[in-house]
């Protein structure tokens, strides 16, 4: 069964993330959610982590952004296409049936090539199971836990973006070419970004800082206050992200698909009662990210570990 790398070289390590931080300022680029998408979810999940998995993160973190996990969140999708992590490009997604609007792990959670395990799901699990590991210290090599902690912190996002679990046939709407408001785009990009971006526009002064407020309030005493305790409760690991995956995959199907077809024009009627759903869905990826942060790195942690996916080939 296929399974992931882990990495040495720890110099190697830093300068290679030292070298992505500053293009991430230089060159930004949207996959998956937008860098605002992604860093808006870190930023949730950082602000609801318990003191053991704070002092964790803060751990694994390194020097230069200052304890701001939210500074590298956007780290794997810099690098997906670099020769030493190319292997990582299929684990940002999920391709499900065309129509079908369910996620089954067996059948979905694949490569191109039908690897199993290689899916946005799988690595949730896989980077997971690799974190569960944090507290033998340093005499267990086997893992790189800083890139274990960027990984899952940024596909904890994509699996919350409902066309990161989209069709087959169009590549979770990159192929079907339309246009949002008066400029290209296609259907999966305006999920990444466009309804992120427009928010920004139109209602926060393109501050992303005043919609993560806004984001927040809702987390803490607003309209999902009631529902915080069900998002992130969990008993049994591979089955709450089947659950993230099958959330999404039902969304594109009543929220992102329907109605659209190429060429089409896409403006207020359907960016209006979207933006509810985008918003929500960083709110959950960002408070599910924190609960299971603060369950591996609590001194009492039971994270289940999956050996079937926590290794990889050297």
């Amino acid at each position: 069964m296929e399974k992931y790398r882990c990495f040495g070289g720890f110099s190697l390590h830093w300068f290679v993330l030292l070298l992505v931080f500053v293009c991430i300022i230089m060159v930004p680029r949207a996959q998956g959610w937008s860098k605002e998408g992604h860093m808006m979810t870190c930023r949730i999940a950082q602000a609801l982590l318990e003191p053991e998995a704070a002092e964790a993160v803060q751990n694994l973190l390194p020097h230069y952004v200052d304890g701001d996990l939210s500074a590298l969140c956007v780290w794997p999708d810099q690098i997906r296409h670099w020769y030493r992590y190319r292997w990582t490009s299929p684990l940002h997604f999920i391709d499900t049936p065309d129509n079908a609007c369910t996620f089954d792990y067996s059948r979905d959670c694949h490569d191109q090539h039908g690897v199993k395990n290689m899916c946005v799901a799988g690595a949730v699990q896989n980077f997971t199971s690799q974190l569960s590991h944090y507290t033998e210290g340093t005499s267990d090599r086997r893992y790189n836990m800083t890139e274990a902690l960027l990984f899952l912190s940024h596909f904890m996002g994509d699996i919350h973006q409902p066309m990161h679990v989209g069709f087959t046939t169009d590549e979770g709407g990159n192929t079907i070419a339309l246009r949002w408001y008066r400029h290209k785009s296609n259907l999966h990009h305006v999920w990444d970004r466009e309804i992120i971006q427009q928010a920004m526009k139109d209602y926060y002064d393109k501050d992303m800082e005043l919609l993560l407020q806004d984001i927040l309030a809702n987390i803490t005493d607003g309209i999902w206050s009631d529902d915080v305790t069900s998002w992130k409760h969990c008993d049994d690991q591979r089955s709450c992200i089947n659950k993230y995956a099958t959330e999404s995959i039902n969304i594109a199907c009543k929220w992102a698909y329907k109605g659209v077809k190429a060429g089409d024009t896409l403006t207020e009627d359907y960016f209006l009662p979207r933006l509810p759903v985008v918003e929500k869905r960083i709110a959950q990826g960002g408070v599910r990210l924190a609960a299971i942060l603060n369950r591996i790195f609590s001194s009492g942690q039971d994270t289940e570990v999956d050996d079937d996916v926590s290794h990889s080939p050297t």
